[in-house]
Order: C-alpha cells, then sequence, then structure tokens
C-alpha cells in the first residue's frame, strides 16, 4: 500500500519545517562564567529525554486513519523527535549531548500490536521492531524499562532488547531466584571536553514494581520487582564510587507519590520525588509512567540540601526534555554548578524525512491491516456518553468475555455457574459507524492489549466490587444540576478504573457517599444473594490487582488465556458477520439520585 506522503505528514508539518530551537535551545556547550579567574575549567552539557513512547512513531492515528489531532494543537511521533534531536545536537554539538529514554515503548498502537502478535519480531526471521528501528537510527544512549515492555511476555521483551542498539536499562528488575539484576542497571557514558577531562555520566535506569501485580502471568517466578526508592539508594553509592561526576536517573514512575494497586505492594508507584528527596548524590530525574507533562520540579535532598531536578516529557512523543547541566573542575574532579530542564515541543517540527523513509513500508503495512472489514453495523454505536450511561458499545465488550468464558467452562465442574462480566469505558471518543467495521474501529474501542481471565466470586465479593467501583462518581444532591464533565472522575479516578458488570441490574445513587451507593441490586430479577457464587470475566489487568478492586485479586482463579481481548470481539463480529445491538445490548445499570433517575 503506498504511502501518501502529503497526507501522512500532517498539516502542521507543511510549514513546521523550517522552525528552528531559536530561543529554545540553550547557548553553546562550553563558556566561560565572568568573575571567574583566567583559565578556570567549565564544561556544559544537556540530556534529551522521551518517556511513554507507546509505539508513536509518526503523527499518525491508526484509529481514525488520518493525521493525529487534539484540541492542544500537540503533534506525535518519534519522527517528531527525531528533528528536535538533530536540531539541539547541531546547536549544542553532538559530543556534548545525550537521548534516553524512560519507558514505555513497545506496546500502545496498531502499529506495535502487529509487530508483536500479527507479525511477531520472535519469529524465525522475524522482523525488526519498528521502535527499535526508529530509536536506533535516532541514536539513543539508553532506555529505562517500562511496565508495558512486558505485556507480550518476556521473549518479545528480550529480543527487543536484542535488536537495540543501546542499552535497556532496569537496575530494580531481578532474577526471581538469585535477586541479580536481570537486565542492566547503568550505563555510564563518557563525554570529551576541550579541557582533556572527560566527564562521567552515569545514568540509572529503573522501572515500576506494579509489573509484579500488572503483568503477573509473565513474570510470577521469573523476576522480581524491588522498590525504586530502595534500589537508588543501593546503586548511586555505587556509580558515584565508580566515579561518575553526574548522576542521572531514568525513572518509569511518576512523581506524584501515589499508588494505584492499594496494599498489594509494599511500594510506592508513582516515586520519583521521594527518590529526589531521600537519596543523595543524584542530580537530575528523567520521570516517566504518569502520562503528565512536567517542565521543572525541584526537589530539595533532604541529606545534602542540594535541588534534584525533575522533568517529564508528556507521552506519545509530544515533548522532549532537555536536561542542561554546567559543570566547575575543581580540585581535580568535575562538580555540577548547575541544572535546569525544560520541554521542546514535536509540533514545532516536521518530521525527520529519515525516519519517514525507514517505516513507511511498515506504517503502510499496518495501515492496510486495521482497515479490514470485518463485519457489518446495523447503526452507529459510540463511548461519548459511556461513562454515565449504560452504552451497548461496553456491553459488546461484556458480551464477547462473556461468551468466550462460558464457551472455555462449558465442560468443568463451574459449567452451571451463572457468568458476569466487566469492562470499563475506556475512551470518550470511540465509535462504531453504521456499516462496514473494520478492525481499527474495534481497535478503537478496546486501546490495551489485556487478555480474559475468569475468577470466582461470591455475591457479597460482587455487591463490594460494585461499590467500590461507584466511588468513581462525584457525590451530587438530588436537587443539584448535574454536569456530567464534573460527575465521574471523583478524587482523579481515570475512566478506565470505573467497571460496568453485566449479568445483573442495579442502580448507583450518586446522592449517597461513597461505599453506599449500590441499590436494588438483582440477579434474574430476585435480590442478590450474598453467597451466591458467580464465575466473574476481568481482564487481567483487573485480575492482578490493577485499580485496586476488592477481591478479584485474591480470587480463585479457574481460567485464562494469552489471546487479546480485541482480538476475541474481532473474532466475535467476523462469526456474526453483523454487529447488532439486539444481540448483546442490555440495561443493566443506572444512575440515580434519592431513587430518581439521573437521567
Amino acid at each position: 500500500m503506498p504511502l501518501n506522503r502529503r497526507k501522512f505528514l500532517g498539516k502542521s508539518a507543511a510549514t513546521g519545517a523550517a522552525v528552528a530551537l531559536t530561543g529554545a535551545v540553550s547557548a553553546p556547550a562550553a563558556q566561560a562564567r565572568g568573575g571567574r579567574p583566567k583559565g578556570h575549567k567549565r564544561y556544559s552539557f544537556t540530556v534529551m529525554g522521551t518517556t511513554d513512547l507507546h509505539g508513536h512513531v509518526f503523527n499518525w492515528d491508526y484509529y481514525k486513519d488520518a493525521d493525529y489531532t487534539d484540541t492542544a494543537g500537540n503533534a506525535q511521533g518519534l519522527s517528531r523527535i527525531s528533528t528536535l534531536v538533530k536540531q539541539v545536537r547541531e546547536e549544542k554539538g553532538r559530543g556534548n549531548t545525550l537521548l534516553i529514554d524512560a519507558g514505555d515503548t513497545i506496546q500502545g498502537t496498531p502499529l506495535t500490536y502487529y509487530y508483536a502478535r500479527v507479525e511477531p519480531i520472535t519469529a524465525a526471521d522475524g522482523p525488526v521492531h519498528p521502535m527499535a528501528q526508529a530509536m536506533n537510527a535516532i541514536g539513543y544512549d539508553a532506555a529505562a524499562l517500562g511496565n508495558h515492555e512486558f505485556n507480550y511476555g518476556i521473549d518479545t521483551l528480550r529480543k527487543f532488547e536484542s535488536q537495540l542498539k543501546f542499552p535497556l536499562l532496569g537496575a530494580n528488575a531481578v532474577d526471581a531466584k538469585t535477586e541479580k539484576p536481570a537486565f542492566r542497571p547503568y550505563v555510564i557514558k563518557k563525554l570529551r571536553t576541550p579541557h582533556g577531562k572527560d566527564v562521567k555520566v552515569a545514568i540509572l535506569g529503573l522501572t515500576n514494581p506494579g509489573i509484579a501485580i500488572w503483568d503477573k502471568a509473565y513474570v510470577q517466578g521469573v523476576l522480581k520487582f524491588p522498590g525504586i526508592e530502595e534500589q537508588a539508594a543501593l546503586w548511586v553509592p555505587k556509580l558515584r564510587s565508580m566515579g561518575a561526576d553526574v548522576v542521572i536517573v531514568s525513572a518509569h514512575t511518576g512523581a506524584s507519590g501515589t499508588s494505584s494497586w492499594g496494599d498489594q505492594l509494599p511500594y510506592v508507584e508513582n516515586a520519583a520525588a521521594n527518590v529526589a528527596r531521600t537519596v543523595p548524590g543524584i542530580d537530575a530525574i528523567l520521570v516517566g509512567h504518569a502520562h503528565v507533562e512536567i517542565e521543572q520540579q525541584l526537589v530539595t535532598n533532604e541529606e545534602t540540601g542540594k535541588s534534584v531536578v525533575l522533568s517529564e516529557p508528556l507521552c506519545y512523543a509530544e515533548r522532549l526534555a532537555l536536561f542542561d547541566f554546567e559543570l566547575e573542575w575543581e580540585r581535580g574532579c568535575w562538580t555540577v554548578a548547575s541544572v535546569s530542564s525544560k520541554l521542546l515541543n514535536s509540533n514545532a517540527v516536521a518530521d525527520d524525512p529519515k525516519i519517514t523513509k525507514l517505516l513507511e513500508d511498515e506504517h503502510a503495512l499496518v495501515v492496510k491491516y486495521v482497515n479490514q472489514v470485518v463485519g457489518q453495523a446495523t447503526t452507529t454505536l459510540t463511548t461519548v456518553d459511556a461513562r454515565y450511561k449504560d452504552a451497548p458499545i461496553i456491553d459488546l465488550i461484556n458480551k464477547v468475555q462473556a461468551d468466550v468464558v462460558t464457551e472455555a467452562l462449558k465442560s468443568t465442574e463451574y459449567a452451571s455457574l451463572p457468568v458476569l462480566s466487566q469492562a470499563s469505558p475506556f475512551s470518550r471518543t470511540s465509535s462504531i459507524p453504521a456499516g462496514e467495521v473494520t478492525i481499527r474501529d474495534l481497535s478503537g474501542l478496546y486501546v490495551y492489549d489485556n487478555t480474559l481471565v475468569a475468577k470466582l466470586m461470591t455475591g457479597a465479593q460482587v455487591r463490594a466490587y460494585l461499590e467500590f467501583s461507584a466511588e468513581y462518581f462525584v457525590q451530587t444532591a438530588a436537587g443539584a444540576v448535574v454536569d456530567v464533565d464534573k460527575l465521574t472522575n471523583a478524587n482523579n479516578r481515570p475512566d478506565y478504573n470505573y467497571d460496568y458488570v453485566s449479568g445483573l441490574s442495579y442502580d448507583i445513587d450518586v446522592a449517597q457517599p461513597a461505599g453506599s451507593r449500590i441499590k436494588n441490586l438483582t440477579y434474574q430479577g430476585a435480590a442478590l444473594d450474598d453467597a451466591q457464587k458467580f464465575v466473574f470475566a476481568v481482564n487481567n489487568y483487573r485480575a492482578n490487582g490493577g485499580g485496586a478492586f476488592p477481591h478479584v485479586a485474591s480470587a480463585q482463579e479457574l481460567w485464562s488465556e494469552s489471546t487479546e481481548i480485541r482480538t476475541r470481539i474481532a473474532e466475535w463480529v467476523t462469526a456474526k458477520g453483523s454487529l447488532d445491538p439486539a444481540e448483546f445490548a442490555s440495561v443493566d445499570w443506572r444512575l440515580t439520585r434519592d431513587g430518581t433517575p439521573v437521567f
């Protein structure tokens, strides 16, 4: 399929090619500061950083089959980052720069899915992963492991690692038996200075302990993931003892100090600021995982009193972080005089034609794949109001999951138990139009590479599960005006941590405080029996404790598989040949206030 180059490069690229970094990039690398003695040695260098690329090579939305656009005017893709990197290197001098990443690279778009599952890189004579090709061509110096690196199993991750021309770092990803590092913990890069004294820059990679929960099926008994803070405290002194003049941490962890897994692990999920505060000897941290934008956050180390600079560039290659270092030669060694950080916006530049040409065939192949027609829809289905109304498009997910689990258990002792299913409104913009249904339509509905698990739950446990899910709604008095934009995401809970449960009927009374909102909970028209047993169809993220929903992680597992739920949806639609809400839609729940429906 030929690549429509003009369409592919996007509207902003046509005018962005001439945009330079004037004012965005600091002055040339080696400078002298006024007032210093003659001959005083100083050296400046820049570390560039990306994170949470999630398979975004180009400014392309595979789910919409069009250039990526959003209301903020952002652009995405490593091809844009490549242009920024080239400009920074030209401004600073290639030898005065480093380029690193903080993880979550090989999952997130149909492009990465295709080379993990459809034409996998692990096959004999398999292809080189597009992300490896792009990052090698751009010239990364190191990257940390992200939790999503494990989504396709360790074999795929190891193959990807072998295809990289730079190290994949994870000091706290250790062998389950020996507890020795299973990946390279760090790399030390030497930068030549005009003064004949090299600067040794240590890059320590740390990943998220939540991998033990989220991808338990792949890592249990194989790898362990100790806490980020304790491992930083172990490794930073070692790096200093090896002569590191500068220590940078590339960490797949946010800066908020919060966790999404409740009390399931004794560690903090978003630990970057804690690391900066408690571990002496760190100069800067490239933050990842949280998908937020932090241009510069200064954290004072409790032991040294020095400021540590944190920066998190926006995900999907929308931003490039720059850490500008100034060093002084004092008493026979380099010391860090100052560090500052800023972000560059990839919407200001054009795609690098080198990257476009390198991966145009892979891109075209995936575009062709996702545009395959698998059925016909009798009506348009959308997620626009799915987070506060029982939407048929989410019922589709639950119907497919329940059917798959029912079939899988039909010859077991659990075949007679009723099957319930959970699903979340992942996207607010997904739509399956009336008429031809393609793989990209269905992939846009289920954007994660989750797989299906069957758990054994009681009625009481399901009730508690629903109460926890209902905490997603903001308490709204019966007489108050309902603003749907303010009705959900209580306590910043994301949409993917709100669950529908099919097979039951219930009301969610948002006038009530959290914990007492589930009303009129019935199964087949009768009040739910707390002792009744159910098979619960859940995605692997939820089954392993993602979102900290009660009971499900500890519940007995009856069955699981490695086929992605989105694949099961495509198979279901293909087998039916049509997508008719009459076959899967049901009104299982509604929002109420003091018994009166909100809508």
